[in-house]
Parts: C-alpha cells; structure tokens; sequence
C-alpha cells in the first residue's frame, strides 16, 4: 500500500484541483487596475463619441468588460445566469447572479443581470434595489440606467424615467436613438412640447 494509506491520492488529486482554482483565479486579480484602466478609457471614448456610429461598438465593448470581470468561477456563473436569462429562467438566472455577486461582491454586472432577472420576475423593489447596488460599484453603468429607464416607463414613472435618462446621457450622449428618447420623456415628465 502507499504511503499515506487509501485516501491519499484523492486527497492529493483535491488539493491539486484546489491549487489549480486558486493559480486560475489569479490572472484575473492581477488584471484588475488593467481593467479598470480599459474601462476607464472605454468611457472616455464613450463620452466623447461624435456620433451614434462611434458609440455603439463602444457601448457593446463596454458591455463586454463589464460582464467577464470576474474570476473564472465567476463568469462561469455569469454565463449560466445570462442562458438561464435568455431562456425565460428567471429563478435560475436570479440564483447564479446571486452566487457571482456572493463570489465576487464588487461585480457591480452580477447585480445588474440579477436586477433585470428580478424584474421579469416580477420584483420590481428588489430589481431597483439591485440597480442601486450596481450604481454604487459601478456609476457609469449605462445599461444599468437604462433598465431603471425600462422599469420607471413600465410603472408611467416619467419623471423617474426621465431622470434616469438624462444619466444615461451625460455618460453616453450619442447612445443610439438616445436624443429623441430624451425628447419623449422630457415631455411626458415635465409635459414640454419642445
């Protein structure tokens, strides 16, 4: 018999998986000012797209960071929230956004996703509670502010949903279709006709 008796090699192959997690997640750790760096310059070039042209790919890149931030164990679970999402799910969906966030409590996308998750759920409280969690990690979460957008529409909160644009505005002011949508709740919030 081995040394270390029959459970030795299990132990062995354990700690060997244990080990391999831990020496994964580290690249992600030692990329963190990186992307923060990247960001940084995403929204940067964001605010000073000249055209809707320019921001859209700018706006999807951002997306794109924002969602793979965290670790491998984390964006596994990301992955999982945003098929879950994708497939009507949202039980599902609000379950992995959980587990990332609890992995990785600054991934201001996990609360996010789970805030859009919540809402077709049908909690709007706990989705609002969620943008408000993603706003604080992240403030120039764009799509964050557009999903309150959505929700304040939804519930006829125009001033709500104007004033949530109007954020959106100042960080992506060539979104895409952004100007006349500030327009429309410009009017139905303060009844502006122009």
């Amino acid at each position: 018999m081995a040394a270390g008796g029959p459970l030795a090699a299990p132990r062995s192959r354990m700690r060997a998986a244990a080990l391999a997690l831990v020496l994964a997640a580290l690249p992600a750790f030692a990329a963190a000012p990186d992307k923060r760096a990247m960001l940084d310059r995403l929204f940067a070039a964001l605010h000073a797209a000249p055209d809707e042209a320019a921001a859209e790919p700018l706006e999807a890149q951002i997306r794109t960071v924002l969602l793979h931030a965290g670790t491998p164990a984390v964006t596994l679970l990301m992955s999982r929230g945003l098929r879950a999402l994708n497939a009507g799910d949202n039980d599902e969906a609000i379950e992995a956004f959980t587990d990332a966030a609890t992995l990785d409590p600054e991934l201001a996308e996990a609360y996010h996703q789970r805030a859009i998750a919540r809402w077709h759920a049908g909690d709007t409280p706990g989705a609002i509670a969620d943008i408000e969690q993603t706003l604080r990690h992240e403030p120039r979460n764009f799509a964050a502010l557009q999903t309150l957008t959505a929700i304040a529409t939804a519930r006829q909160n125009w001033k709500g949903a104007y004033a949530a644009w109007q954020k959106v505005m100042e960080i992506d002011p060539k979104t895409p279709g952004g100007g006349d949508r500030l327009k429309d709740l410009r009017r139905r919030a303060l009844g502006d006709q122009t």
